[in-house]
């Protein structure tokens, strides 16, 4: 604010009973030389004092800077530094403010205020984007006045087919709120197009998406995460094959944003699950230029094209997180990524024995991607807490389930071989003879096993991969800063 503003300053609006109550005692300290400034938020001509000019905040701007939540407030200022203040009416702090003894006598000895008009939801945002540090410096984007906005992002070729949150400058700001990185911070090179890609434009999309301003680390990291050489972004696009980005997030920040990790974990209704997928979705079509039916070649695609990610039930599960699995330590939140298609039913209600439910689920991960083909391909597991419980019940370790696994899905070559039983795909004629094991586990991805689900219902699910050799896709798990 300033010394212009003086030593005592209120802060009032017309709209508010408390500040007009108080308007004799406004008087009292300007006819005792103590009030040296009024500023009014609404009225222009409220408040009807003499000998002392009332400033009119018509921007709100001086409210916004001294912080005021509520009406009336009284500062005391010493070298344009605030040292102290006082909100609401209450007799014996405005006079220990001000120095001056028997004010409002009339008047009852305290009343609440009322909320600033700076404070309001509906301006607060635009005033953060007027006056805060986080000011947005991207280019904006202006709409003719009949112009609908929600059309308009669709004619611009912004949206993934479903309406977008138009990115105001307010609620870019708002967004940017949920992260302590700079702006302007070059978070990653966004393929195709390898475009630097700054905090402003993950929260420019992550606005459209529908996300929540405390999302935005989330989908920082996982933009961290598939904009790396090991991801491989640019081959994901460009193959035929239906896979996406899938991301599962583990860690404190699950529920601190109220992320589902229960029933209908992979489905629809969570916000955070179906915005935070679609926003690294957005960033890539909108920054890096990864629009389907160009560079995005996929056949069919699936839903991972959209958006997909879900969290982890850790407190339900019986083992360690993958996030353990991935070499971090407990309780460090985490987003892995994963290139993905749509999952599939695990469909076993009868058996109740761990070693005959292992056998179970093995024949379901025998037919991932292609059930004549092996090591090529990785896989997450999403398994239920009723399938869970058999083995926590059992006091099997995640180790042993992991183990017992792989011994069953190590297989016959033979009847994978090109050409066996009449079928042109499968295993290169060198593996006959040997067998093979379904998943490379040995490398960084290999089948991944995350517990998730509703408590109630015998299924489990599996999620297929793209290839996983170097001309593939990798899981890459980062860790999710604020």
């Amino acid at each position: 604010m300033g010394e212009r503003l003086g030593d005592v300053v209120a802060f009032v609006k017309q709209d508010c009973e408390t500040c007009v109550t108080v308007v004799p005692v406004l008087q009292q300290l300007i006819d005792d030389g103590a009030l040296t400034r009024i500023i009014v938020q609404d009225d222009a001509t409220f408040p009807a004092v003499s000998g002392l000019d009332v400033i009119h905040d018509d921007d709100l701007g001086l409210s916004w800077h001294a912080n005021i939540e509520t009406v009336p407030t009284l500062l005391r200022l010493n070298g344009g530094e605030e040292t102290e203040r006082t909100v609401g009416w209450h007799r014996g702090q405005w006079e220990a403010l001000t120095g001056v003894s028997d004010l409002g006598p009339d008047l009852p000895d305290q009343r609440p205020g009322c909320g600033s008009m700076s404070a309001d939801p509906d301006v607060a945002d635009k005033l953060d984007a007027t006056f805060g540090a986080r000011q947005t410096s991207s280019r904006t984007v202006a709409f003719a006045e009949l112009e609908d906005e929600f059309e308009a992002m669709f004619d611009r070729g912004w949206s993934d087919g479903l309406p977008l949150v138009p990115p105001t400058e307010a609620r870019v700001v708002r967004m940017l709120s949920g992260t302590t990185r700079p702006a302007n911070e070059v978070v990653a090179t966004v393929p195709p197009s390898l475009v630097p890609l700054t905090v402003e434009k993950i929260a420019i999309n992550a606005v459209m998406a529908g996300c929540k301003p405390e999302y935005l680390p989330v989908v920082i990291a996982a933009i961290e995460a598939v904009c790396t050489d090991e991801f491989n972004m640019h081959g994901l696009l460009c193959t035929t094959m239906p896979n996406g980005p899938v991301f599962v997030v583990n860690g404190p920040i699950r529920n601190a944003i109220g992320m589902n990790a229960k029933g209908n974990v992979l489905g629809q209704g969570n916000r955070a699950n179906s915005t935070i997928g679609r926003a690294v979705q957005l960033i890539i079509r909108n920054v890096g230029g990864g629009l389907p039916g160009e560079i995005d070649r996929a056949t069919h695609g699936s839903p991972a094209k959209l958006g997909f990610c879900f969290a982890e039930d850790e407190e339900g599960s019986p083992w360690e997180p993958l996030s353990v699995d991935r070499g971090f330590a407990v309780g460090v939140g985490t987003v892995t990524a994963f290139a993905g298609e749509a999952p599939r039913v695990i469909f076993d209600q009868l058996t109740r024995e761990p070693e005959a439910l292992v056998k179970s689920l093995a024949e379901h991960l025998k037919a991932v991607v292609s059930p004549r083909l092996a090591m090529a391909f990785d896989a997450i597991l999403v398994l239920s807490p009723e399938h869970a419980a058999r083995f926590s019940e059992a006091g099997w370790t995640k180790q042993q389930f992991t183990e017992a696994l792989e011994a069953e899905l190590e297989l016959d070559a033979d009847p994978m071989i090109r050409g066996a039983g009449g079928i042109a795909e499968g295993l290169p004629e060198g593996f006959a003879g040997i067998t093979v094991p379904k998943f490379d586990n040995n490398g960084p991805g290999g089948l991944l096993i995350v517990h998730a689900g509703g408590d109630a219902g015998l299924f489990s699910s599996v999620i297929g991969g793209w290839v996983n050799n170097d001309m593939g896709s990798k899981p890459v798990t980062k860790e999710i800063t604020p």
